[in-house]
């Protein structure tokens, strides 16, 4: 592959240094992962030897790794047939530590697409999380999964003269290129402020999303595939996976090797340990912190919000908003990365206080001069977002590994994300051809996409 000078002003010149890690053993616990602490296979299998051979193995716990498994099942393969190997705890890495959306992105990330894949995969791309909004309704209602999933409308308030004028070039482009507004709802001045709550409005776009406790839905997943004879060994990290005898792939472990006919990689912004070739200019791991925060009474019980929002100030600087209708727990995200690491073991003091002070700001209604005892932060973690140089997730098999697959690089849109990708790439694990995935081209892995970012792509 060719290489990629950067200029040592950049901000992404720390990347040439930086390389590739094994998920932190000591990783901080998130508000879903402290909210679940007695999920009976949280450490799962924690000591002894896995398997020796399996067909099919996964890598990661995470949504992806839970639902590819469940997808497997689905798909005729027997549950003893497959084996997840997990790091650390269930559920620990970015499933376990993001803003608990459903949130597709209405379009405010057009132009961004359009300016490396052309208007008409754009459109593919930005319909795709549309589509994933109803998959995931539609699913939990199926199995009536108790996951605290709650439709509700979303807004992208835009603060900023510049953000606003950005978020309506996009919506633009959007509807030029043959995008449908019908769900798309525009409140500007006085009325953006009245329906949003938020004092400083300039304009806010509305559309439908939901809310999830995301750890919760993986949980149910892994439960699901368990009981009905997979595998999961927690606590016992994939250092290496190299070729083997038989045309078997051979993952290492500190508890032993496992042979497995397939390997599917779901290790999102951890998945160039095992793979060399994705470089972190290619899977770029940005540190992002979020927060919960217990409601004032002006927050509480009846006033509890119904919606959720982006609150944007730049482009690249804006805060995450959504309220659970369980515990009425604010989930507030600094949506400003904070260092790109594999590290999240802790979080910024920095961060906490500019998300305190942002949130106190933008809803002063909510915020006495005194709170009671009890309100207010309740918690701050940090997680991994995994940026790919052209912003859509890396899917399907990798070429000159057959039999090894990735499902990984959501660029922080897992969660609108997740649910088509997954079963398409599974029918990639059955033998199916990528037009059986129903995906965008553009997700597709291979070793031309990864060449064509490093000529000049960048995260």
């Amino acid at each position: 592959m060719p290489s990629r000078e950067i200029d040592s002003n950049s901000p992404f010149a720390v990347l040439q240094n930086l390389q590739p890690e094994l998920p932190y053993p000591n990783a901080s616990l998130s508000y879903w992962h402290r909210t679940t602490r007695g999920y009976p296979y949280l450490r799962a299998n924690e000591t002894g030897p896995p398997p020796t051979t399996i067909p099919y193995a996964i890598i990661g716990s995470g949504l992806s790794g839970a639902l590819t498994a469940f997808e497997l099942i689905q798909s005729g393969i027997k549950p003893d047939e497959i084996l997840i190997l997990e790091a650390r705890e269930a559920v620990s890495g970015s499933s376990g530590r993001n803003a608990g959306h459903v949130r597709p992105d209405a379009c405010s990330g057009f132009g961004d697409y359009a300016a490396i894949h052309g208007p008409g995969e754009a459109l593919n791309i930005v319909n795709n999380e549309k589509i994933v909004l109803d998959s995931v309704r539609q699913f939990v209602q199926k199995h009536n999964i108790d996951c605290d999933f709650q439709p509700k409308q979303t807004f992208d308030v835009c603060l900023t003269q510049d953000i606003a004028q950005d978020e309506l070039n996009n919506v633009e482009q959007y509807a030029n290129a043959g995008g449908s507004l019908e769900h798309i709802k525009l409140h500007e001045g006085d009325a953006a402020r009245t329906r949003t709550g938020v004092r400083d409005a300039l304009t806010a776009w509305e559309w439908p999303a939901a809310s999830v406790h995301p750890v919760k839905l993986a949980q149910w997943l892994l439960t699901n595939s368990i009981e009905k004879g997979c595998r999961l060994f927690t606590h016992c990290p994939v250092s290496q996976v190299s070729q083997g005898e038989n045309d078997k792939w051979d993952l290492h472990t500190d508890r032993g090797v496992v042979a497995a006919d397939k390997v599917i990689h779901c290790t999102n912004a951890y998945a160039g340990a095992l793979l060399p070739q994705l470089t972190v200019m290619l899977l770029t791991p940005i540190k992002v912190q979020m927060h919960s925060l217990t409601p004032t009474k002006a927050l509480s019980g009846s006033n509890v919000l119904k919606t959720s929002m982006a609150l944007r100030y730049e482009k690249h600087r804006y805060y995450a908003l959504t309220q659970m209708a369980t515990d009425s727990m604010i989930i507030f995200g600094v949506a400003k990365p904070s260092g790109f690491t594999f590290d999240e073991t802790s979080f910024t003091d920095e961060l906490v206080m500019e998300g305190l002070e942002t949130f106190d700001s933008l809803f002063p209604k909510a915020n006495p001069q005194k709170k009671r005892h009890g309100e207010g932060l309740d918690h701050a973690w940090s997680g991994l977002i995994a940026m790919t140089p052209d912003k859509v997730p890396y899917i399907g098999e990798i070429d000159g590994l057959e039999g090894q697959f990735i499902c990984a690089g959501f660029n922080g849109h897992g969660m609108a994300r997740i649910f088509s990708c997954v079963p398409g790439l599974v029918k990639l694990v059955m033998g199916e051809s990528w037009q059986d995935t129903k995906l965008p081209a553009s997700f597709q892995y291979s070793h031309e996409r990864l060449d064509k970012a490093l000529a000049g792509v960048g995260p």
